[in-house]
Protein backbone atom coordinates (compact mmCIF):
# COMPACT_ATOMS: atom_id res chain seq x y z
CA UNK A 1 0.00 0.00 0.00
CA UNK A 2 1.23 3.50 -0.76
CA UNK A 3 0.88 5.78 2.24
CA UNK A 4 -0.98 9.06 1.91
CA UNK A 5 1.52 11.54 3.32
CA UNK A 6 0.12 14.48 5.25
CA UNK A 7 1.36 17.81 3.79
CA UNK A 8 3.56 15.86 1.36
CA UNK A 9 4.46 18.81 -0.87
CA UNK A 10 5.62 20.88 2.11
CA UNK A 11 7.52 17.94 3.59
CA UNK A 12 9.36 17.28 0.33
CA UNK A 13 10.24 20.98 0.05
CA UNK A 14 11.83 20.87 3.51
CA UNK A 15 13.87 17.73 2.79
CA UNK A 16 14.45 17.62 -0.98
CA UNK A 17 14.94 21.30 -1.84
CA UNK A 18 18.15 23.01 -0.59
CA UNK A 19 16.41 26.35 0.03
CA UNK A 20 13.47 24.62 1.71
CA UNK A 21 15.93 22.71 3.91
CA UNK A 22 17.68 25.92 4.90
CA UNK A 23 14.34 27.57 5.74
CA UNK A 24 13.28 24.61 7.88
CA UNK A 25 16.55 24.47 9.82
CA UNK A 26 16.66 28.22 10.38
CA UNK A 27 13.07 28.88 11.42
CA UNK A 28 11.09 25.70 12.12
CA UNK A 29 13.37 23.06 13.67
CA UNK A 30 13.04 24.44 17.21
CA UNK A 31 10.82 24.38 20.28
CA UNK A 32 9.51 27.92 19.73
CA UNK A 33 7.90 27.02 16.39
CA UNK A 34 6.41 23.82 17.85
CA UNK A 35 4.95 25.81 20.74
CA UNK A 36 3.39 28.43 18.48
CA UNK A 37 1.98 25.75 16.17
CA UNK A 38 0.62 23.94 19.21
CA UNK A 39 -1.21 27.08 20.30
CA UNK A 40 -2.80 27.26 16.87
CA UNK A 41 -3.99 23.66 17.10
CA UNK A 42 -5.38 24.43 20.58
CA UNK A 43 -7.45 27.37 19.33
CA UNK A 44 -11.19 27.05 18.73
CA UNK A 45 -10.61 28.20 15.14
CA UNK A 46 -8.78 24.93 14.45
CA UNK A 47 -12.05 22.98 14.80
CA UNK A 48 -12.74 23.63 11.12
CA UNK A 49 -9.73 21.44 10.24
CA UNK A 50 -11.19 18.32 11.85
CA UNK A 51 -13.87 17.28 9.34
CA UNK A 52 -11.66 17.63 6.21
CA UNK A 53 -8.88 15.70 7.99
CA UNK A 54 -11.23 12.83 8.85
CA UNK A 55 -12.55 12.68 5.29
CA UNK A 56 -9.14 12.84 3.60
CA UNK A 57 -7.63 10.01 5.66
CA UNK A 58 -10.74 7.88 6.15
CA UNK A 59 -10.53 7.89 9.95
CA UNK A 60 -13.04 5.56 11.61
CA UNK A 61 -14.81 7.78 14.13
CA UNK A 62 -17.09 4.93 15.22
CA UNK A 63 -14.32 3.77 17.56
CA UNK A 64 -13.69 7.22 19.07
CA UNK A 65 -14.93 7.83 22.62
CA UNK A 66 -16.64 11.10 21.62
CA UNK A 67 -18.51 12.28 18.50
CA UNK A 68 -16.85 14.83 16.21
CA UNK A 69 -18.95 17.78 17.37
CA UNK A 70 -17.68 17.47 20.96
CA UNK A 71 -14.02 18.20 20.17
CA UNK A 72 -13.10 21.74 21.23
CA UNK A 73 -10.11 22.14 18.87
CA UNK A 74 -7.91 20.09 16.54
CA UNK A 75 -5.51 18.92 19.25
CA UNK A 76 -8.46 17.72 21.30
CA UNK A 77 -9.45 15.55 18.33
CA UNK A 78 -5.86 14.55 17.51
CA UNK A 79 -5.26 13.15 21.02
CA UNK A 80 -8.68 11.44 21.07
CA UNK A 81 -9.34 8.43 23.26
CA UNK A 82 -11.14 5.34 21.98
CA UNK A 83 -14.21 3.50 23.23
CA UNK A 84 -13.63 0.79 25.81
CA UNK A 85 -12.80 -2.42 23.96
CA UNK A 86 -11.77 -0.71 20.71
CA UNK A 87 -8.29 -2.17 21.22
CA UNK A 88 -7.78 -5.67 22.67
CA UNK A 89 -4.59 -7.20 24.09
CA UNK A 90 -3.90 -10.93 23.56
CA UNK A 91 -5.50 -13.29 26.06
CA UNK A 92 -2.24 -15.25 26.46
CA UNK A 93 0.13 -13.53 28.90
CA UNK A 94 3.15 -14.67 26.88
CA UNK A 95 1.96 -12.86 23.73
CA UNK A 96 3.32 -9.35 23.22
CA UNK A 97 0.87 -6.74 21.96
CA UNK A 98 1.88 -3.69 19.91
CA UNK A 99 2.25 -0.57 22.10
CA UNK A 100 0.18 1.58 19.74
CA UNK A 101 -1.30 2.09 16.29
CA UNK A 102 1.13 2.69 13.44
CA UNK A 103 3.56 1.20 10.94
CA UNK A 104 5.93 -1.37 12.38
CA UNK A 105 9.50 -2.50 11.75
CA UNK A 106 11.10 -5.18 13.94
CA UNK A 107 14.73 -6.08 14.63
CA UNK A 108 15.10 -9.65 15.99
CA UNK A 109 18.73 -9.19 17.05
CA UNK A 110 20.66 -6.00 17.80
CA UNK A 111 24.14 -6.77 16.53
CA UNK A 112 26.78 -4.10 16.99
CA UNK A 113 26.32 -2.93 13.39
CA UNK A 114 22.50 -2.73 13.46
CA UNK A 115 21.22 0.75 12.72
CA UNK A 116 17.66 1.99 13.21
CA UNK A 117 15.08 2.63 11.96
CA UNK A 118 15.86 1.60 8.38
CA UNK A 119 18.74 -0.10 6.61
CA UNK A 120 21.69 2.22 6.21
CA UNK A 121 20.73 4.66 8.96
CA UNK A 122 23.04 5.68 11.76
CA UNK A 123 21.13 5.57 15.05
CA UNK A 124 22.37 2.90 17.45
CA UNK A 125 20.77 1.91 20.78
CA UNK A 126 23.55 3.79 22.59
CA UNK A 127 22.86 6.88 20.52
CA UNK A 128 19.15 6.61 21.13
CA UNK A 129 19.62 6.34 24.91
CA UNK A 130 22.64 8.74 24.89
CA UNK A 131 24.65 6.27 26.96
CA UNK A 132 26.70 3.13 26.30
CA UNK A 133 26.00 2.05 29.88
CA UNK A 134 22.22 2.43 29.50
CA UNK A 135 22.28 0.53 26.20
CA UNK A 136 24.51 -2.33 27.44
CA UNK A 137 21.66 -4.58 28.75
CA UNK A 138 20.06 -4.50 25.29
CA UNK A 139 23.17 -5.52 23.32
CA UNK A 140 22.27 -8.57 21.24
CA UNK A 141 18.62 -8.13 22.17
CA UNK A 142 15.72 -7.05 19.95
CA UNK A 143 13.90 -3.85 19.03
CA UNK A 144 10.81 -2.49 17.35
CA UNK A 145 10.10 0.85 15.70
CA UNK A 146 6.46 1.95 15.55
CA UNK A 147 5.90 5.01 13.34
CA UNK A 148 2.74 7.01 13.91
CA UNK A 149 1.43 9.11 11.03
CA UNK A 150 -0.90 12.09 11.70
CA UNK A 151 -4.14 10.12 11.00
CA UNK A 152 -3.26 7.41 13.55
CA UNK A 153 -4.57 7.05 17.09
CA UNK A 154 -1.84 8.89 19.01
CA UNK A 155 -1.92 7.33 22.46
CA UNK A 156 0.59 4.64 23.40
CA UNK A 157 0.33 1.85 25.96
CA UNK A 158 2.30 -0.55 28.16
CA UNK A 159 2.44 -4.08 26.67
CA UNK A 160 2.62 -6.01 29.95
CA UNK A 161 2.20 -5.90 33.71
CA UNK A 162 5.28 -4.62 35.48
CA UNK A 163 7.04 -1.68 37.10
CA UNK A 164 7.75 1.62 35.33
CA UNK A 165 10.59 3.91 36.35
CA UNK A 166 10.54 7.70 36.01
CA UNK A 167 10.66 9.03 32.45
CA UNK A 168 13.78 10.91 31.37
CA UNK A 169 13.49 13.70 28.80
CA UNK A 170 16.33 14.08 26.29
CA UNK A 171 16.44 17.47 24.53
CA UNK A 172 16.82 17.60 20.77
CA UNK A 173 15.44 18.82 17.47
CA UNK A 174 12.10 18.36 15.72
CA UNK A 175 12.78 16.66 12.39
CA UNK A 176 9.91 14.85 10.67
CA UNK A 177 9.93 11.06 11.22
CA UNK A 178 8.44 10.29 7.80
CA UNK A 179 10.59 8.10 5.49
CA UNK A 180 10.95 11.16 3.21
CA UNK A 181 12.91 12.78 6.06
CA UNK A 182 14.72 9.60 7.13
CA UNK A 183 16.32 9.28 3.71
CA UNK A 184 17.86 12.75 4.13
CA UNK A 185 18.54 12.71 7.90
CA UNK A 186 19.24 9.04 8.70
CA UNK A 187 20.21 9.61 12.34
CA UNK A 188 17.23 11.82 13.22
CA UNK A 189 16.02 9.45 15.98
CA UNK A 190 19.24 10.27 17.80
CA UNK A 191 18.85 13.99 17.07
CA UNK A 192 15.21 14.59 17.98
CA UNK A 193 13.73 15.34 21.36
CA UNK A 194 12.67 12.13 23.08
CA UNK A 195 11.61 10.56 26.37
CA UNK A 196 13.03 7.32 27.81
CA UNK A 197 11.32 5.11 30.38
CA UNK A 198 12.81 1.90 31.75
CA UNK A 199 10.05 -0.66 32.22
CA UNK A 200 10.56 -3.94 34.10
CA UNK A 201 7.89 -6.17 32.55
CA UNK A 202 6.61 -9.39 34.04
CA UNK A 203 6.96 -11.58 30.93
CA UNK A 204 9.47 -9.79 28.65
CA UNK A 205 12.21 -8.54 30.97
CA UNK A 206 13.48 -4.98 31.06
CA UNK A 207 12.29 -2.79 28.18
CA UNK A 208 13.63 0.62 27.18
CA UNK A 209 10.49 2.50 26.11
CA UNK A 210 11.38 5.52 23.97
CA UNK A 211 9.04 8.14 22.49
CA UNK A 212 10.59 10.28 19.76
CA UNK A 213 9.23 13.77 19.11
CA UNK A 214 8.93 15.28 15.64
CA UNK A 215 8.01 18.40 13.70
CA UNK A 216 5.19 20.37 15.41
CA UNK A 217 5.46 18.06 18.46
CA UNK A 218 6.78 20.23 21.29
CA UNK A 219 5.30 18.00 23.97
CA UNK A 220 5.25 14.27 24.67
CA UNK A 221 2.68 13.83 27.43
CA UNK A 222 3.18 11.09 30.05
CA UNK A 223 -0.22 10.22 31.54
CA UNK A 224 1.01 7.34 33.72
CA UNK A 225 3.09 7.53 36.88
CA UNK A 226 6.14 5.48 37.91
CA UNK A 227 5.29 2.32 39.80
CA UNK A 228 3.00 -0.65 39.21
CA UNK A 229 1.63 -0.95 35.66
CA UNK A 230 -1.09 -3.13 34.21
CA UNK A 231 -1.07 -4.56 30.70
CA UNK A 232 -2.70 -2.24 28.17
CA UNK A 233 -2.54 0.76 30.51
CA UNK A 234 -2.12 4.06 28.71
CA UNK A 235 1.42 5.42 29.03
CA UNK A 236 0.95 8.75 27.30
CA UNK A 237 0.25 10.53 24.03
CA UNK A 238 1.76 12.75 21.35
CA UNK A 239 0.24 16.10 20.52
CA UNK A 240 -0.20 17.22 16.91
CA UNK A 241 2.10 15.64 14.30
CA UNK A 242 3.35 12.17 13.46
CA UNK A 243 5.91 10.54 15.70
CA UNK A 244 7.55 7.27 16.75
CA UNK A 245 7.80 4.76 19.59
CA UNK A 246 10.96 2.64 19.87
CA UNK A 247 11.22 -0.33 22.26
CA UNK A 248 14.50 -2.09 23.09
CA UNK A 249 14.51 -5.60 24.61
CA UNK A 250 17.13 -7.66 26.45
CA UNK A 251 18.53 -10.78 24.70
CA UNK A 252 16.47 -13.96 24.80
CA UNK A 253 13.24 -12.37 25.97
CA UNK A 254 10.88 -12.50 22.99
CA UNK A 255 10.55 -13.76 19.43
CA UNK A 256 8.84 -11.59 16.82
CA UNK A 257 6.36 -13.27 14.46
CA UNK A 258 8.01 -14.71 11.35
CA UNK A 259 6.03 -12.61 8.87
CA UNK A 260 7.07 -9.37 10.62
CA UNK A 261 10.72 -10.43 10.57
CA UNK A 262 10.54 -11.24 6.84
CA UNK A 263 8.81 -7.97 5.94
CA UNK A 264 11.11 -5.84 8.09
CA UNK A 265 14.17 -7.47 6.51
CA UNK A 266 12.92 -6.02 3.21
CA UNK A 267 12.35 -2.60 4.78
CA UNK A 268 8.58 -3.00 4.49
CA UNK A 269 6.50 -1.57 7.33
CA UNK A 270 3.44 -3.46 8.57
CA UNK A 271 0.38 -1.60 9.81
CA UNK A 272 -0.71 -2.68 13.31
CA UNK A 273 -3.10 -1.58 16.03
CA UNK A 274 -2.44 -1.21 19.75
CA UNK A 275 -2.66 -4.60 21.46
CA UNK A 276 -2.29 -6.66 18.29
CA UNK A 277 -0.08 -9.70 18.94
CA UNK A 278 3.33 -9.31 17.29
CA UNK A 279 5.72 -11.47 19.36
CA UNK A 280 5.93 -14.28 21.93
CA UNK A 281 7.92 -14.49 25.15
CA UNK A 282 10.86 -16.91 25.17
Amino acid sequence: MEETIFAERTLRTFYENPLGRLFFQALLNNRAFCTVYGWRMDSSASRKLIAPFIEKFGIDMAEAARPVEEYRHFNDFFTRTLKLGARQWPEQAERFGAPGDGKLLVYPELHADVRMPIKGTACTPAGLLTSEQAAAPFAGGAALVLRLAPPDYHRFHYPDDGTAHASQEIPGGYESVNPVALRRVPDLFCRNKRAVTMFDSEHFGRIAYVEVGAITIGTIVQTSRPGHIERGQEKGFFRYGGSTVVLLFEPGRLQFDADLIADSAQGMEVKVQAGEGIATAI
